[in-house]
């Protein structure tokens, strides 16, 4: 059956060790809606993309895709890691690690072709990586990797894309420049995009929706209506002050057994 949403989570839980990681996750996502997954390290993002990509299973809850289960197998979902780790001298060139975005999985060795230098260049032009396309991916700045990367997993035209933590250890600059191509891509290509930070500042002038992850639960919507106190106050079973200053949003948490007063000043200068 056909659906509105290309994913949908229905009361998603993920139990290890005794401990529980997601609880009863819910959401949806429509083709070409950039999607913030936003919430402090440990809170259950990644936990949350693995079991999007079908690499973590769950306890309980359903993951489909176009109304149907999520098959075990399934191009239509792109992932970029958080970071690519490749050291200087390794002998990949740009446009060779986006090439094998176009069929990489597969086995055997594939000729070149006009064709493929077509589509990979246009990809790098698309993504603003085209200066540096024969330059050895290791020698590359975070910035540039993230968009080699971005290339990569775009190539094969997937509906869904994946990101986790993008922009972390990013300058001002890179961060603008990666979420400005995603943003771009997401309206024209259509593409959904289900990005994971930290800090949903840099994402707030593009971001359709977001999913707020503390604790394992979620709370999804509007940025106005799910980053404000009560809301994420309940989500993180505690007080939490939502702070506007400057254009800017700080969520303050008061740790337990830490005065509140005291907490917020120590972060204050922090997006937690």
């Amino acid at each position: 059956m056909m659906t509105d949403d290309l994913l949908r989570l229905e009361n998603v839980s993920v139990r290890l060790g005794g401990r529980d990681i997601l609880k009863d996750v819910s959401l949806a996502i429509g083709p070409g809606q950039f999607t913030g997954l936003i919430g402090p390290n440990g809170a259950g993002k990644t936990t949350l993309l693995k079991v999007i990509l079908g690499l973590q299973p769950v306890t309980s809850g359903s993951v489909l895709l176009d109304g149907a289960p999520r098959p075990s197998r399934d191009s239509s979902i792109g992932y970029v890691p958080q970071k690519l780790g490749l050291e200087p001298d390794v002998p990949l060139r740009v446009r060779d690690v986006v090439s094998l975005g176009l069929d990489g999985h597969k086995f055997g060795l594939r000729l070149p072709s006009r064709a493929r230098r077509e589509q990979v260049s246009d990809m790098l032009t698309a993504v603003g990586a085209q200066r540096y396309a024969d330059a050895r991916v290791g020698e590359l700045s975070g910035g540039e990797q993230q968009r080699v990367m971005i290339a990569h997993a775009l190539i094969s035209k997937p509906r869904l894309l994946l990101l986790d933590e993008p922009l972390a250890n990013l300058d001002i600059s890179s961060e603008q420049g990666i979420v400005s191509v995603l943003a771009r891509l997401a309206r024209a290509e259509r593409v959904a995009v289900l990005l994971s930070a930290h800090d949903m500042n840099p994402l707030m002038p593009v971001m359709d929706r977001i999913v707020y992850v503390a604790a394992g639960r979620v709370a999804v919507g509007d940025t106005d209506k799910v980053v404000e106190s009560s809301v994420l106050s309940r989500l993180y079973g505690q007080h939490v002050d939502v702070i506007r200053v400057h254009g800017r949003i700080l969520v303050v948490a008061a740790p337990e057994g830490v005065d509140e007063e005291e907490a917020a000043a120590e972060d204050a200068g922090a997006v937690r």
